[in-house]
């Protein structure tokens, strides 16, 4: 029986291998119609219990574009789940029918419970405030487009950073690299939490707490915002007086570095102000506003078209 490899952390990946996959990545922007058949005869299987629009249609259009084709459903109630069925069962069922599955769930650790019982490859989606590995090699290989580098620089986190899933892996991608350091920026209620802390602790990374985007802002080459996760609270009150924690503008803005680079995950709610939008277009600076997902279609052509051309056992 074959080895079958998942991506559920991003730590599953060696630094080589993701340096690899940025390489393919930046192949695929420029030579696209070299992997247009990369994937033919291959399905995946998308496998969405929580609500999505960049990612599941990212994953979609990617395999579409590679030559493969697209099955699975879009929330948990358009699915045997809604009838009871476990999310080991549904896996089982779903490797009958797909080559590779992109799974995300609002529960911490389901792609592990599905790893433990699947018969093809699984690619997570996003669990819960857990993990989200895809969109970290797309928050990677902005940050290398934009920088031209992956180390030495000091990234700025700010918003939801208890339940935020993409700071969380993006913070464990970036312990990898030399000369990182962090600044973490929310309220005492939405800090970073303690295992991730250890985990820098761990790496001996350099990081600071604080709480307002004023004290950080001179110091910083990226800023990584998060909105506030309403779904991630248990209580409405809780929410309504996080929310409006932190909104970036372009006053803000004033004591950046003028290579500073903005990126959000998405979706966005208030947290940048629409005028932040236009600020590339501002002769006299060359600040950038990244939406991370802007790139995120050719990583998920990548991860896809990588299960393809394994070689061996070797299969993402």
């Amino acid at each position: 029986m074959k080895e079958i490899r998942n991506l559920i952390n991003i730590t599953d990946l060696t630094v080589e291998e993701i340096d690899e996959l940025i390489a393919v990545a930046d192949d695929i922007v420029e030579n696209h119609a070299a992997y247009e058949d990369i994937c033919a005869h291959k399905k995946l299987a998308t496998l969405f219990f929580e609500p999505s629009t960049r990612t599941r249609l990212s994953f979609e259009a990617a395999m579409l574009e590679l030559g493969g084709s697209v099955l699975g459903f879009s929330e948990a109630s358009s699915s045997s789940a809604a009838k009871g069925e476990s999310v080991s069962d549904t896996i089982r069922t779903v490797g009958c029918y797909a080559d590779i599955i992109a799974m995300r769930h609002p529960k911490e650790g389901a792609p592990i419970v599905a790893a433990q019982r699947t018969t093809v490859p699984i690619i997570n989606g996003g669990d819960g405030g857990h993990f989200h590995p895809t969109q970290t090699l797309t928050d990677l290989l902005t940050i290398k487009r934009k920088k031209g580098r992956l180390d030495h620089m000091t990234i700025g986190l700010c918003g939801d950073l208890k339940f935020g899933r993409t700071v969380h892996s993006l913070i464990e991608a970036m312990l990898r690299y030399e000369g990182i350091k962090f600044v973490l920026i929310s309220p005492q209620e939405l800090q970073v939490p303690d295992y991730v802390k250890e985990k820098m602790d761990a790496a001996g990374a350099e990081w600071t707490e604080v709480e307002t985007l004023e004290e950080a802002m001179p110091q910083l080459d990226i800023l990584y915002m998060t909105r506030v996760q309403r779904e991630r609270f248990f209580n409405e009150e809780d929410y309504v007086r996080l929310k409006d924690s932190y909104i970036l503008n372009l006053e803000k803005l004033e004591p950046a570095k003028e290579d500073l680079t903005v990126m959000h995950p998405l979706p966005r709610v208030n947290e940048i102000s629409v005028e932040v939008d236009d600020d590339r277009a501002n002769a006299t600076s060359s600040r950038h506003f990244a939406e991370s997902t802007s790139v995120w279609h050719s990583f998920s052509s990548c991860s896809a078209s990588r299960e393809r051309r394994a070689k061996g056992n070797y299969r993402i």
